[in-house]
């Protein structure tokens, strides 16, 4: 009995022990919680840049009041160090038996003192008739999936679009237009129009103003028939999609912006 008591006693020495033993946990939990908000800060850096951002459609939004004329005002383009054009206008139109926006447009190069007025084409079908503000380009000559989403308009004054092309094993290509129904746009609405688009990883450093003056006038009219492949290749029209290229930011080392 006497050896019992003793045991007791060392027992009861040592009782203290097991509130200490609960540190361990404590800072298990710490970790844990530390770890848990660095995983969500991190988040937003482990998006996948080969996929199209996640686009909020408008609501109540109808396709057929953003057709006719408009100028692109403001362009940006993933692969773009300097704009490339400028006369930028654009005629959209659906036809009557199918859910499909096509857009011609007219074009010159900046470089071009003769501003010669280009023409191109695209279609987009409109997957989801309750969302008619998100277009899938509809032609097989682009090999990837090509989304453009409206992401704002009046109708009447202005139109803000954000297209987006994803191809296997490629960056993303990213590309936005600021349009307006004149050749011109207060600068208030432009500054509105810009502010929507950082959260689709549009970076405004390169979101340039087009140039409305001095252009050659001319219709929207399809694109023409591909050159014979004995001729040198034509140069890239602004809404074909290049991937894989990359280019400097004047104030930071690198980007790995791609597109075409």
């Amino acid at each position: 009995m006497a050896g019992c008591e003793r045991a007791t006693g060392r027992a009861a020495r040592r009782s203290p022990r097991p509130a200490a033993a609960s540190a361990p946990r404590l800072y298990l939990l710490l970790a844990l919680l530390v770890g848990g908000a660095a995983a969500a800060a991190g988040g937003r850096r482990r998006e996948d840049k080969t996929k199209c951002p996640q686009v909020k459609a408008i609501h109540n939004f109808d396709v057929h009041e953003l057709l006719g004329r408009w100028f692109v005002v403001q362009y940006y383009a993933s692969s773009e160090e300097a704009l490339a054009y400028r006369c930028m206008r654009a005629e959209l139109s659906m036809p009557a038996e199918r859910l499909e926006v096509s857009m011609n447009f007219t074009y010159a190069f900046s470089d071009d003192p003769a501003a010669e007025a280009l023409c191109g084409n695209i279609t987009w079908a409109v997957p989801d008739a309750a969302l008619p503000s998100h277009w899938v380009h509809a032609e097989d000559t682009y090999e990837g999936v090509y989304n453009t989403y409206v992401l704002d308009s009046d109708y009447k004054s202005w139109a803000l679009l954000l297209h987006c092309a994803e191809k296997s094993k490629e960056p993303r290509y990213l590309s936005s237009f600021i349009m307006s129904r004149a050749p011109h746009l207060a600068v208030n609405v432009v500054s509105y129009l810009r502010d929507k688009l950082p959260r689709y990883d549009i970076d405004l450093a390169f979101m340039f103003p087009m140039r409305q003056d001095n252009c050659t006038e001319q219709e929207p009219a399809p694109a023409p028939a591909p050159a014979p492949a004995t001729t040198p290749a034509p140069r890239p029209h602004p809404l074909r999609p290049r991937h894989g290229r990359r280019r400097h930011h004047p104030l930071r080392r690198r980007l790995t912006h791609s597109g075409t």
